[in-house]
């Protein structure tokens, strides 16, 4: 059966009036949105799960956890950033109607991460030292050193994960991505049920089954691919990935640093939260607002992911206005839902962490952040979307340094002068922090609503064009 673009569009839509155009946009935003915020959910879902596990292993084991997510986070955002090259690259592709460089794309994203991965495993190897170095009590580095290392099996899973669903999602594979997480999920909660709660196994056994779930979701979609799910985009390994490596190296770096600088601005805060008086207190009722920071965060990368591929492809078909206009209703839609959100944490500011601790010291620390978490929230429900504007219009270098800017010029500094000179400690830290998350959302709208759509179609047809 011929491949249709993803979501194609006709002239006629723009005759319609402004309603029905919204309608008929937001259906082909949903169709991408709504697994992807599922696949999320649910992946990001199992690592919740095992911290609450951790959490009511004792207090310890949620700090070491926490803190070796923290690490293995910095993995997270660079593969997470470097496999949104495949967002700009499929989409566009796709949308041309390219179908043949899409499975060239993703063994060449392949053969890239896989470099980088193997450069940043010391990493993991030494994280103790380094947590040392940064000041964190020698028990806590030690235990978190030593669950770091055993969670190098997620590190590889990140890279082909996060390549595999960019690639299925250009074109329309959205359950794929939905029936892999829902598989992993389950069989998640289920693992951690029987050896962590019926026969108590320790935080050692939480991490492998963390790991499992993760590869699980891997080889689901991976065996898709190669088995025949994917007629007209994949048409088995090539040696044509071993072509043009330089120019993908330079957008992929460049959409790993834009992604990660994003992905490890609040991993920051609990690694600065960490030299702060009772840093075991603060780390944990950090975290957990973390978690559920994170946890919802799934929802707007759900809108990241929809408008990247609904930007990249009307970008490709040569539709400049039509990207635009999806990016203003996918904005529009995830603020909607962001200020939802933002609500019932201010509703239940007093009961959010229960699901993580029974500790009083903690609920009362957490109750503390409530208003930090809610207005988080409400600020990466636009922040995210237009960031996957910028991945899907190519922007990946521009937003870069943005990034570096707002976040590491002003938002750390800023917290640290307010957490330690003005002594608001934690909350001093964070509050500085979502000042520099205001700051970059602001330029992020002024660069989005200022741009000259008709010329980055113009810019999506030579950079196919030169794809071979």
């Amino acid at each position: 059966m011929e491949t249709v673009p993803l979501l194609e569009s006709s002239q006629g839509n723009y005759k319609q009036s402004l309603w029905w155009r919204i309608i008929d946009e937001s259906k082909k935003l949903w169709r991408i949105v709504g697994p992807a915020i599922f696949q999320r959910v649910v992946i990001y879902g199992m690592v919740v799960i095992t911290q609450a596990f951790a959490g009511h292993i004792g207090d310890l084991e949620l700090a070491a956890l926490s803190i070796s997510t923290i690490i293995t986070g910095f993995s997270f955002g660079l593969f997470l950033g470097m496999a949104s090259a495949l967002e700009t690259l499929c989409g566009q592709a796709f949308g041309a109607k390219k179908y043949n460089m899409l499975g060239i794309y993703l063994q060449r994203s392949w053969i890239i991460l896989f470099f980088f991965a193997v450069l940043v495993l010391p990493i993991y190897i030494y994280t103790t030292p380094f947590l040392k170095l940064c000041g964190e009590p020698d028990d806590l580095a030690k235990m978190a050193g030593f669950i770091t290392i055993w969670q190098i099996p997620q590190h590889f899973a990140y890279l082909t994960l996060f390549t595999l669903t960019r690639f299925l999602q250009s074109q329309r594979k959205n359950w794929v991505l939905a029936a892999s997480a829902g598989i992993a999920f389950v069989t998640h909660i289920f693992l951690c049920w029987f050896f962590l709660y019926k026969w108590h196994f320790g935080l050692v056994t939480a991490v492998l089954i963390l790991n499992g779930g993760w590869w699980m979701a891997v080889l689901v979609q991976f065996f898709y691919v190669v088995c025949g799910g994917c007629p007209d985009t994949w048409k088995g390994f090539s040696v044509d990935a071993f072509a043009d490596l330089w120019e993908f190296v330079k957008l992929s770096t460049s959409s790993g640093v834009m992604l990660c600088l994003e992905n490890w601005y609040y991993r920051v805060l609990v690694l600065l939260t960490g030299n702060l008086p009772n840093a075991e207190i603060a780390v944990d009722a950090l975290s957990i607002c973390m978690s559920i920071n994170t946890w919802e965060l799934m929802i707007p990368f759900g809108f990241f992911a929809g408008t990247g591929v609904r930007v990249a492809n009307e970008l490709g078909a040569g539709r400049g206005q039509a990207a635009k206009f999806a990016m203003i209703v996918s904005v529009v839609t995830s603020l909607l839902i962001g200020i939802f959100f933002w609500a019932l944490i201010l509703v239940f500011h007093d009961k959010i962490s229960l699901f993580f601790t029974s500790s009083k010291v903690i609920l009362n620390a957490v109750d503390n952040l409530s208003i930090l978490l809610a207005f988080t929230i409400l600020l990466n429900s636009v922040q995210t979307v237009l960031s996957g504007v910028a991945v899907g219009s190519g922007w990946q270098a521009l937003v870069a340094y943005v990034n570096i800017g707002c976040y590491y010029l002003i938002g750390v500094p800023f917290g640290m002068i307010l957490g330690w000179s003005f002594h608001y400690g934690v909350v001093g830290i964070w509050a500085g922090m979502i000042g520099g998350t205001f700051v970059q959302t602001i330029i992020l709208v002024v660069l989005a609503m200022r741009c000259n759509w008709t010329e980055e179609a113009n810019k999506a047809s030579r950079r196919i064009s030169r794809s071979k």
